[in-house]
């Protein structure tokens, strides 16, 4: 397989269904990005992914601890686009700077702040047995303030950004220019 499979789109070449997602992104960010481009190609998974995306947005996590969830993904998931736009989310919420490089190294054995780790290991958690955590994962994570909803969204960040981590790397999204400080 080619990445010509995957073309960067414009409004112009898109498929016609994707064409109103992408001028809604490209109005919203000031920019089309690439990913949104090259996504187009599926309009289906486009409007999917932006649509789950927008309701995790919408859970009753704090945005922090969203964040720590889709940076978990993109670490593991080894997504260079997801990484840069999530560390430059994370710099607009006001993180702390350890905070963010020990996200990004997912090879960090602890985040430097425990609630934030707690959703970190709960998240791996979530990955490493299917959703089959056991109890004491899912009591340490309400140890730290958590709730049983709180785990569910999880599963709902789980579900987006490992949609959104694999379609970025099946298509070779570059990272934007307007995105490449935070690479």
């Amino acid at each position: 397989m080619t990445l010509s499979a995957f073309p960067e789109h414009t409004l112009d070449t898109a498929p016609a269904a994707a064409r109103g997602t992408m001028e809604a992104v490209a109005r919203r960010s000031g920019y089309l990005p690439s990913a949104v481009a090259r996504l187009a190609t599926s309009p289906h998974l486009l409007d999917g992914f932006l649509k789950i995306s927008a309701v995790f947005e919408s859970t009753t996590l704090d945005p922090l601890s969203r964040e720590v969830v889709i940076m978990t993904i993109a670490t593991r998931n080894a997504c260079h686009v997801c990484v840069a736009m999530h560390t430059a989310k994370l710099t607009a919420l006001g993180a702390d700077e350890d905070l963010i490089a020990a996200l990004r190294d997912d090879r960090a054995p602890a985040l430097p702040d425990e609630r934030m780790e707690a959703v970190r290991r709960f998240t791996l958690d979530v990955l490493a047995t299917s959703g089959a955590v056991d109890d004491a994962s899912l009591e340490s994570f309400q140890a730290h303030g958590y709730t049983p909803q709180n785990a569910l969204e999880v599963v709902l960040g789980v579900g987006a950004y490992t949609m959104s981590t694999l379609a970025n790397r099946l298509t070779g999204a570059p990272v934007d220019a307007q995105m490449a400080a935070f690479a």
